[in-house]
């Protein structure tokens, strides 16, 4: 048995990096998300991992793995033999085998057995990416292996990272809770995409993860760490409406990692404002006592609808486009004056919306 490599536990990692079940009965999904953006010919990957009541025999019980490919292309494979999942407690590390000849207790492989003796499954760390699945419908397939370089993680460079939902997402009082990985990252390796290879060298790299019981109502995600001109600078945004304790609340934030420093607009320390539309456009606004941030999303294409757990198990319930327009202006405050600090501009961010009631635009100041 090969153990994940231990220097995984650098600065870079954020809490809640590991496995969050418990062992109980209770209902219970984790979500993992790996995304490669390839600027050279304007596509991203998109890898989605899940499972769902991991003690077995619940009506919902398996686990799944989702790509979002070239021109929101999309691949989707399910495991339902819980047994084969395996996630570390301790670093960020967990897989799923498919088709196999191996006959043992799942576990971590270096990447050359894992191509050898893995015919469907996956396999991820903070450093690796791994995986193979095919439509048996359709003979579509994808397989991808590549290494990666954390950059940033939740928060100042060279300082211990931080929880993305605050320290409140280490109590069961926010469910789902909601951790960003690494914000920013260097993928090098390849994905083979119906026979299309694509390989690539320090191409920008991202994750993120959620865990819980409990699911959120409606949601909204923006995502991008590929601008022009801009090489260090990643954003991750996103608000939902979701349970706390016995009542629902609409919370939302803007976390940005520019030139090894962390700007972040949370509840606690920020109003935050969104303005929604059902889909096509993304406004937020966001104000601390120093700075605020801008942020404008757009796309004309139709988006793919995505699965998501939810109460009722994996289902479609969420719509992506990883070619999405954004606008994004950080302003320093100096009392009643602001000055622009930061413009910057990507054609390949990652937008979504989630959940349901989308008849009408979401507006919350």
């Amino acid at each position: 048995m090969v153990s994940i490599p231990r220097n995984l536990l650098d600065l870079t990692q954020t809490p809640h990096a590991g496995y969050h079940w418990d062992g109980s009965s209770r209902r219970f999904f984790e979500g993992w998300y790996y995304r490669v953006t390839l600027p050279d010919c304007g596509q991203t990957f998109a890898f989605m991992y899940s499972i769902e009541d991991p003690i077995g025999g619940k009506p919902h019980s398996g686990g799944a793995s989702q790509v979002l490919g070239p021109n929101d292309e999309y691949l989707c494979r399910t495991f339902p033999d819980v047994q084969k999942f395996w996630g570390s407690r301790d670093v960020l590390g967990l897989g799923h085998w498919g088709k196999t000849d191996l006959h043992t207790q799942p576990f971590y492989l270096l990447p050359a057995e894992f191509e050898h003796h893995i015919q469907e499954g996956y396999q991820a760390t903070a450093t690796l990416n791994q995986g193979v699945i095919r439509d048996p419908a359709t003979g579509n397939y994808c397989r991808w292996q590549y290494e990666i370089k954390p950059v940033y993680g939740w928060g100042n460079q060279s300082s211990l990272q931080q929880s993305t939902a605050g320290w409140l997402s280490f109590l069961q009082l926010f469910e789902p809770g909601w951790q960003i990985l690494m914000a920013h990252g260097l993928a090098s390796g390849w994905i083979d995409w119906n026979g299309k290879i694509y390989e690539f060298t320090n191409a920008p790299a991202y994750s993120e993860k959620n865990w819980g019981g409990a699911f959120p109502q409606k949601w909204f995600w923006i995502n991008c760490n590929d601008f022009a001109g801009e090489p260090d600078l990643a954003l991750t945004a996103g608000g939902g409406r979701r349970g706390v304790l016995w009542w629902m609340e609409s919370v939302a934030m803007i976390g940005l990692h520019y030139q090894g420093k962390f700007y972040e607009f949370v509840p606690w320390n920020s109003q935050v404002e969104w303005h929604i539309q059902p889909w096509g456009r993304w406004q937020m606004l966001a104000r601390n006592l120093h700075y605020e941030v801008e942020l404008t999303g757009t796309t004309h294409l139709p988006g793919t609808p995505l699965r998501a757990p939810t109460a009722n198990g994996l289902t479609f319930c969420c719509r992506d486009t990883m070619q999405g327009k954004l606008n994004l202006e950080l302003r320093e405050l100096n009392g009643e004056k602001s000055q622009i600090i930061l413009k910057a501009q990507s054609f390949l961010c990652g937008l979504e919306v989630g959940g349901g009631s989308w008849d009408d635009s979401w507006q919350f100041r």
